[in-house]
């Protein structure tokens, strides 16, 4: 037992619940403990915030006066509480420097588990003890183990529920009770501190971030989120953990995609939807690479991803992009993964990374594999996204589902038909059986994402069809229109209206099928009763988005609610499907007057036609 009569606690050692258990060991015997009152001020803001710290130091002063009278010492709280300028300068020693004095002036033992705070104390003459508790090895289980057994994926437990458990394997899983016993805002109140306490001691576990309302924290290969009032209604602990740990040979990747992810993919995306596995396949593509003689940094927010030693994790949330991006370029990584790519300056900082020569591999949530690369849209330039990404790969029920590859081509989009229609064009191909996907480019001010496909019909011939049919209701108001091949289309009308359509010796017809530029065969509107003709090329089941329209000297202007700016809007006319348009951050969509689609839109809105506007997620 260490003989010292006068003790003086900073905020570290209260926070760390250390003095307590001395004195309950009986390894300290005090007769007083002076706290200055800038302990409890600095204890009392950090609650006040909502960090688990500041709860956790007002709780040992708690404990400390619940222990006094059995082992016999008093507390005494001195000093003057800081005001607004130390409390800004917390972090630059400024509280720190008060305690010391209050410790010279009363003669007594500062004790810190602050290292700095021991070493200038010292050359100040303080008497000091200095408590460096090392860190516990690997071995002992963490505190929330006892909830997760061989098959748990996450554990969810929240106040006034019964805990629950998602169990099972990426993509198969069932969410299932592990207990009957309620748990009380108290007992999920309590395991958050332990989780925290345990976070402190353990060399393989951080604070990620701490924020008011709610915590995040990496305990060993747990990741876990602690949320509580005012920010969530009550109470909750979510912990998720990886059930399996797998190298790219556990995934029976096709010799070709190896081939490609071992010497010529350098812009990767892995996507999928939450919980289908996309941060186990990146965790074995750095492994792959690191065991390749490859430099291998990753970004995390948070850290999560259980890699070998030699792969160095930044965390995001400890630094800004400005700071990440001189890093990596300054350290020269081969290969970079950027896990949970979220928001704006995430995908910029990937965008600029790559462009920089750095290899990257992103992983993002999205429900089909175009969305990855829709997500690029409107924050890069379309023509810089095939040099960012060349390989998207998605992952779905824990397996590789499918994988895009994309290029630039200079060419005239599918559907359409006039040369001079040419333009750059972003083609994305399957990449095992190379068919072509989808095509991304401009039309007049939008950006479209169009599907290829030769199941379907090509996504201009709706337009196409809508045209046609505009020009033939002026000779019958029962018209369907089938559009077989980029120059003919087949025009269905009542029998009793065909031999006017068509003319003497075909005068009419001839007039018109040089108008519109195809070879149109007139059929007897019998021949398709029963038969979906010009079916769209593309089909929405959400609900219709409200919307106002104005036409403008040289484009039209859908005007959507506030909730629908930064997303993709699908524009269909009587059902069928026109194009895809991103809304602006004012949720505007603009459309050329001076193109194709931008008159049959102006038509329709002259007309009164049925046009729908739908999200397209």
């Amino acid at each position: 037992m260490k003989k010292v009569e006068k003790i003086i606690p900073d905020t570290s050692i209260i926070i760390e619940g250390i003095l307590s258990k001395r004195i309950e060991n009986k390894e300290l015997n005090p007769k007083i403990i002076i706290i200055h009152e800038a302990v409890i001020s600095e204890l009392e803001a950090q609650a006040n915030k909502g960090r688990e710290t500041g709860h956790l130091g007002l709780e040992e002063i708690k404990k400390l006066r619940d222990i006094s009278k059995k082992y016999k010492f008093t507390i005494e709280f001195k000093g003057v509480r800081p005001g607004d300028f130390e409390i800004r300068r917390a972090k630059s020693g400024e509280i720190d420097s008060i305690i010391r004095e209050l410790a010279l002036v009363e003669k007594g033992t500062l004790i810190t588990a602050d290292k700095v705070q021991a070493i200038v104390a010292e050359s100040k003459g303080v008497d000091v003890i200095l408590y460096e508790f090392p860190k516990e090895e690997l071995a002992k289980e963490p505190v929330l183990a006892k909830f997760f057994d061989a098959n748990t994926m996450s554990i969810h437990l929240k106040e006034d529920c019964v805990p629950k458990a998602k169990k099972g394997r990426p993509g198969d899983w069932q969410y299932v009770t592990i207990s009957d016993v309620v748990m009380t805002g108290d007992d999920v109140k309590e395991l958050a501190k332990q989780i925290t306490e345990e976070t402190g001691l353990r060399k393989d576990s951080f604070i990620e971030i701490d924020r008011r309302g709610s915590t995040i924290i990496q305990l060993s290969n747990y990741r876990i989120v602690i949320t509580r009032p005012p920010f969530a209604d009550g109470y909750e602990i979510t912990a998720v953990r990886p059930v399996k740990r797998l190298t790219l040979k556990d995934y029976n990747i096709p010799e070709k995609l190896m081939k490609r992810i071992s010497v010529q993919a350098e812009g990767i995306l892995i996507s999928g939807a939450p919980g289908h596995g996309k941060s186990t396949f990146a965790q074995a593509l750095a492994e792959f690479y690191a065991l390749s003689d490859k430099v291998i940094k990753t970004i995390e927010a948070p850290r999560d991803l259980i890699l070998p030693p030699e792969v160095t994790q930044y965390s995001i949330s400890h630094g800004s992009s400005q700071e990440i991006h001189d890093i990596l370029l300054l350290s020269r990584p081969d290969y970079t993964i950027f896990d949970e790519m979220r928001n704006t300056e995430d995908f910029r900082l990937f965008a600029d990374l790559r462009l920089s020569g750095v290899g990257m591999i992103g992983v993002m949530h999205a429900t089909k594999s175009i969305d990855a690369i829709q997500r690029f849209i409107g924050r890069i330039e379309l023509g810089v996204i095939p040099h960012i990404v060349d390989t998207v790969i998605f992952i779905r029920d824990g397996q590789i589902s499918n994988v895009f590859s994309l290029s630039m081509e200079v060419k005239v989009p599918s559907g359409m038909f006039e040369q001079d229609l040419a333009r750059p064009v972003v083609v994305i191909h399957d990449f095992n059986t190379g068919r072509l996907e989808f095509e991304i480019y401009t039309y007049g001010e939008q950006t479209v994402v169009i599907p290829v496909s030769s199941e379907t019909k090509a996504p201009t011939h709706s337009l196409a069809a809508d045209s046609i049919k505009r020009e033939f209701l002026r000779y019958s108001d029962n018209v369907n229109v089938d559009v077989v091949s980029n120059n003919k289309c087949v025009v269905y009308v009542p029998d009793k209206h065909r031999s006017a359509i068509i003319g003497k010796n075909g005068s009419n017809i001839e007039k018109i099928e040089k108008k519109l530029g195809l070879s149109i065969d007139i059929r007897d509107l019998q021949e398709s009763k029963g038969e979906h003709r010009g079916e769209a090329s593309k089909v929405s089941s959400s609900e219709p988005i409200n919307f106002t329209v104005k036409i403008h000297k040289s484009n039209l202007t859908f005007m959507l609610a506030a909730e629908y700016s930064n997303v993709d809007v699908d524009l269909f006319l009587d059902g069928e499907y026109i194009l895809t348009a991103r809304s602006s951050k004012k949720a505007i969509i603009k459309i050329s007057k001076n193109n194709q689609i931008g008159k049959v839109i102006i038509d329709a809105v002259k007309y009164k036609e049925n046009l729908e506007l739908k999200s397209s997620k």
